[in-house]
């Protein structure tokens, strides 16, 4: 089956491929690796409508691995605001100061060579290997996992399936074209293999695939009971003063590390009466935010105050004009907590 496989997927892709600013039309020389690199890691865990608009918007104002290894932290982190997790961004600059100091501005060329960069995991170097380079890698992201899942109709559950569903795929991933082959079957996913109701009738792939001769393809791939998401509590301070709000930097690891943030108490398993950061007339502001986290839910509390005196030298913070709120760059987290705040003055 490899070969008919590879051979019917490789000729619906160069006629209905999706026109992405950071690929190559297939037959064209390889694009640069610096925009493959930039646009898969923006691509995990985000939609291509969003990153479409920020890969643009990065290559703009950063056209080059070595400008975006000059730049600053704190423009990196407000770009890649909307984005997803924010310890991506900073794997993103360690990665493009890695690439110039140690690797004289070219990515390496090899799975292997690509994986000992910061932030670069097993598909990310595959995908890069593959689409750049051209090697012959087996590229398995969530629109191939439930492609491959359905074409040989495997019974067990994710995620302990992906061994299966990766020696599945290697098996018709073809020694030439690869990345081709791989960006095919990410369309083919997005577009035709969807997660509800495939399209199976347009699929180049049908009369291969063991899910559609078990009349229910939209099964695969299998998945396993979810875990309930631990629920997190926490406060958080809005303080304004002459028309701005204060706003702090968090530390530089853990969740949303380094990013421009409102203050906020610990986040602990069950709400807990915390000690504001400065002696202050706090209100509380009706409502609460909530943002889910992968691995928890969390749930704060927001309690507002207006000083006259300048206290951000003691929270090592910076007053943020309101009226220019949205230039700050704040993590969705706080984004909502802003708009909670201003609405219910």
């Amino acid at each position: 089956m490899s070969v008919d496989a590879a051979t019917a997927l490789l000729a619906w892709y160069d006629v209905h491929h999706r026109d992405l600013p950071w690929r190559a039309p297939p037959g064209a020389p390889a694009p640069d690796p610096y925009r493959v690199w930039l646009s898969e890691v923006m691509l995990q865990q985000t939609t291509v409508a969003a990153v479409r608009a920020a890969f643009l918007r990065f290559t703009t104002r950063w056209p080059t691995v070595a400008d975006l290894a000059a730049a600053d932290d704190a423009d990196l982190m407000a770009a890649w605001a909307g984005l997803g997790y924010y310890a991506r961004a900073r794997n993103l600059l360690a990665c493009a100061r890695t690439v110039m100091t140690d690797h004289g501005g070219r990515f390496p060329d090899t799975e292997d060579g690509l994986r000992a960069l910061p932030g670069v995991g097993a598909y990310t170097a595959a995908a890069i290997a593959a689409i750049a380079f051209g090697r012959r890698a087996v590229v398995v992201d969530a629109n191939v996992e439930r492609v491959v899942s359905r074409l040989f109709a495997i019974e067990t559950p994710l995620p302990a399936s992906r061994p299966a569903i990766r020696t599945a795929t290697d098996s018709i991933t073809p020694a030439t074209r690869a990345g081709d082959f791989a960006q095919a079957m990410m369309d083919l996913g997005s577009g035709i293999c969807t997660v509800r109701t495939p399209a199976c009738i347009l699929c180049p792939l049908r009369p291969h695939c063991a899910a559609v001769r078990t009349a229910d393809p939209a099964r695969f791939p299998l998945k396993a009971a979810n875990a309930v998401r631990p629920e997190r509590h926490g406060t958080l301070w809005w303080i304004e003063r002459d028309g701005a709000v204060l706003l702090v930097r968090r530390p530089p690891k853990g969740l949303l590390g380094g990013m421009r943030a409102v203050p906020t108490g610990a986040w602990t398993d069950a709400p807990t009466s915390e000690t504001p950061p400065v002696q202050a007339d706090w209100h509380p502001v009706p409502g609460t935010v909530t943002h889910v986290f992968t691995h928890f839910r969390l749930t704060l509390t927001v309690f507002r105050t207006t000083l006259e005196r300048d206290i951000a030298a003691d929270l090592d913070g910076t007053w943020w004009p309101l009226d220019g709120l949205e230039t700050a760059g704040l993590p969705s987290l706080f984004a909502k907590a802003a708009k909670l705040a201003l609405e219910r003055r």
